[in-house]
């Protein structure tokens, strides 16, 4: 047994020693000498017999040709997304509380007790729950980002992943098709999961947004596809004098008024109904934003949107996008390359794009002082001005 950071190596520990360990080095900062090995060369001539014993090991799986360890983990990093996933369905974390038998979850929840106990177990082993004797409880952790009426609650958009999940077992057959093959549409408790969820990121990245846009001489904003305003609404927060507006499809605006007028700006922003790909855009903008919605779209949806956009920015008026935008060989970041397999299994003909192609269409659009702006995570923009 070797302790860190010091590097003390005990030897021949046993059951016993356990207690002497924890109480004398743990708690103490003293080791335990009578257990202390000393002879450096025996050390050293262990270390290297450990050493030579796991590469033969690592020798002999692939001299039988065994699945690599890191591609069978990888093949089976489902079942751990999947039991979280249930567990945010069932809403498992808020039946624990503070503290509760697999009984008490069970008639919380409305299942099986036998699986429910293998569903808080599985939970125990992922670290989301501690179990002690038959009770379990949250940690810190699901307390604060899983249970109902936390401040920092994150299933409501985390339940969006849930609903990706059944799209995603349409890959192979989207491949096959090049297309999504399951309906793209959203029942009422979908579409409040999937803006809760992009209200959630937006939320994470509007303060480097606004630090990377020049504000200077914004007086009015257009956010195409706005959703839950979350960008309009730092917007006018900061700059005092700026008027907003938000245009999103029919079934999302009565969210993006819920939203807004939670945050107590609804006088600043107004909100249209409409389609931005067919509907009229409007003139005279300062500012138009289209953040998380490019990658929806066909390369030829997005070149006509953003001459419609270019047509309806005053001139010196900024147009910023935000995605996940590609290197120029598209197989890097990986978060931008799974993301376009997302956007297969659940659009049309959406996909991830690189800096390339949004560049090229912001230029064949008419705008000028193209630039790309990198942002923390996995997000980044494409600012581009109206001569």
């Amino acid at each position: 047994m070797i302790v860190y950071p010091e590097g003390t190596w005990y030897r021949k520990v046993n059951e016993e020693d356990v207690s002497a360990i924890v109480s004398s080095h743990f708690r103490g900062g003293k080791a335990v000498s009578r257990l202390v090995w000393h002879d450096a060369a025996a050390m050293k001539a262990a270390s290297t017999e450990h050493r030579e014993r796991y590469l033969a090991m690592l020798r002999a799986k692939d001299a039988a040709g065994t699945l690599p360890d890191d591609l069978n983990e990888m093949a089976r990093e489902f079942m751990s997304s999947r039991t979280l996933l249930t567990a945010l369905e069932l809403d498992i974390f808020s039946a624990v509380g503070s503290g509760a038998k697999a009984e008490g979850v069970c008639k919380r929840i409305k299942a099986d007790l036998r699986a429910t106990e293998m569903l808080l177990n599985a939970l125990v082993s992922l670290k989301l729950l501690e179990k002690r004797e038959e009770t379990f409880f949250n940690t810190s952790a699901s307390a604060r980002f899983f249970v109902h009426g936390s401040c920092d609650n994150a299933r409501p958009g985390l339940l969006h992943i849930a609903h990706l999940y059944h799209r995603w077992s349409t890959l192979t057959d989207c491949v096959r098709a090049g297309t999504s093959v399951g309906s793209a549409e959203r029942g009422d408790d979908q579409l409040q999961d999937f803006i809760a969820a992009m209200n959630y990121n937006a939320k994470e990245r509007t303060g480097a947004v606004l630090k990377a846009v020049e504000k200077n001489g914004i007086r009015r904003m257009l956010d195409l596809g706005g959703g839950s305003g979350a960008y309009s609404i730092a917007f006018v927060k900061a700059l005092p004098k700026l008027e907003a507006e938000i245009l999103d499809l029919a079934e999302v605006v009565p969210l993006t008024q819920k939203y807004v007028s939670e945050a107590g700006v609804g006088d600043r922003i107004k909100i249209r109904t409409g389609d931005m790909l067919r509907d009229k855009l409007g003139e005279n903008y300062d500012l138009i934003l289209i953040m998380a919605i490019s990658h929806m779209f066909s390369p030829e949806e997005n070149r006509a949107l953003l001459r419609r956009a270019h047509d309806a920015l005053a001139p010196g008026g900024r147009i910023v996008i935000q995605d996940f935008i590609l290197e120029p060989n598209k197989t890097a970041p990986r978060f931008a390359t799974l993301f376009s397999l997302n956007m297969l299994v659940g659009t049309g003909a959406g996909s991830s794009y690189s800096e390339c192609e949004l560049g090229a269409w912001l230029k064949e659009a008419g705008f000028d002082e193209i630039q790309r702006v990198r942002l923390p995570g996995p997000a980044g923009l494409m600012i581009g001005v109206r001569p």
